[in-house]
């Protein structure tokens, strides 16, 4: 998402972060670069590493069907998180890596997660061609020359029960959210730079301790980066990135407070790429149905409005289970769409206790 989980352990053992907004992305970012609304984002360059800023996230969600109509979700997440800005190598790299991978079932979640050192070559990202990874992990480029690196991807990763190997290609523009992908979080202005290409169409392979199946589906690829994207008021957000079913998108997020009204920030995206963004409290987003998840009481089910475009929807998990059980926990997991607009799509819910 737009912010998203983000190397969050990393990113506290580089601060001394505790309590500061959610799990410390509401610290200070002394030495480290600000977004600053007016700067034009740079294709190829920005789909790879900004080591001056101290998070940044390549974040790729999937809505897929097996041959018999069964639905899965599947996520591959790399973290960069910088102890100190600025691009270096050997063991004294201040980059460093966590990435997740999932694949989620009606009845099941696998996850797991990985962590490296930068500048080792055991993780790291480039631009053109573009190429992210982390040990075996892989997401590679396969665009033609002449496209943008994002065009068409091949995505790889394993866990202790479960793989995938899946391919991607772009029907559809990179999309920039917020004011030309400057994506403003809060009241007192914390932002992050942000885009996504929303419109991959897949196909592959998921492995799973009841074997193999072929896939196919839509995917969704989130970048994103900042060095302060919360305020130390907020305690954590609900994201959401939809499909629905007459080619048309929505991005949208919640974010929490401890004394404010939540922020809200959304982005519509029609069949051509076209897009249209709102900002604090156009969409609403109100929790539903909760369920015990994890000691934790999580709303699996949400209704969205957005009046300007005649939205009504309620979008509830596939499986209500989808929870994260990675060093720093979270929800996250594949949803359906019903009301005025059909669809599918994810949605992450982080700092609930």
């Amino acid at each position: 998402m737009s912010v998203r989980i983000l190397a969050v352990l990393l990113v506290m053992i580089a601060t001394g972060a505790l309590a500061q907004g959610f799990a410390g992305l509401g610290t200070e970012s002394d030495g480290f670069s600000n977004p600053e609304p007016g700067q034009a984002l740079v294709f190829p360059d920005d789909h790879g590493p900004h080591p001056d800023f101290r998070i940044e996230w390549w974040y790729l969600t999937a809505n897929l069907k097996g041959a018999n109509g069964a639905d899965f979700g599947l996520q591959w997440t790399l973290f960069r998180s910088a102890l100190r800005p600025g691009a270096d190598n050997g063991w004294s790299a201040s980059q460093t890596f966590m990435a997740h991978a999932a694949v989620t079932t009606a009845s099941r979640h696998f996850s797991t997660e990985r962590f490296a050192r930068g500048g080792i070559g055991q993780a790291g990202v480039a631009a053109d061609p573009f190429s992210a990874w982390i040990d075996d992990w892989q997401m590679n480029s396969g665009a033609a020359a002449g496209e943008d690196p994002l065009a068409a991807l091949h995505v790889t990763a394993r866990g202790p029960d479960f793989s995938y190997d899946i391919k991607l290609t772009a029907a559809g523009p990179l999309v920039l959210h917020g004011d030309d992908g400057f994506s403003v979080k809060s009241t007192s202005g914390q932002a992050s730079y942000y885009y996504s290409q929303p419109f991959y169409t897949v196909t592959g392979k998921i492995n799973l301790p009841s074997g193999p199946v072929e896939v196919s589906g839509q995917a969704w690829l989130d970048r994103e980066w900042s060095s302060q994207p919360l305020d130390p008021d907020q305690t954590g957000w609900d994201w959401l990135s939809l499909h629905f079913d007459d080619g048309s998108k929505l991005m949208g997020f919640r974010l929490r407070s401890r004394s404010e009204d939540a922020y809200t920030s959304a982005t519509w995206i029609d069949p051509s790429g076209e897009t249209t963004a709102y900002g604090d409290g156009v969409l609403q987003m109100t929790p539903g149905r909760a369920q015990k998840v994890a000691n934790r009481a999580l709303p699996i089910e949400w209704r969205l409005q957005l009046a300007e475009r005649d939205l009504d929807i309620t979008v509830e998990a596939i499986n209500p289970n989808s929870w994260m059980e990675t060093m720093v926990p979270y929800w996250e997991g594949p949803i359906t769409v019903v009301g005025s607009h059909g669809g599918r799509g994810y949605l992450e819910m982080t700092g609930y206790e």
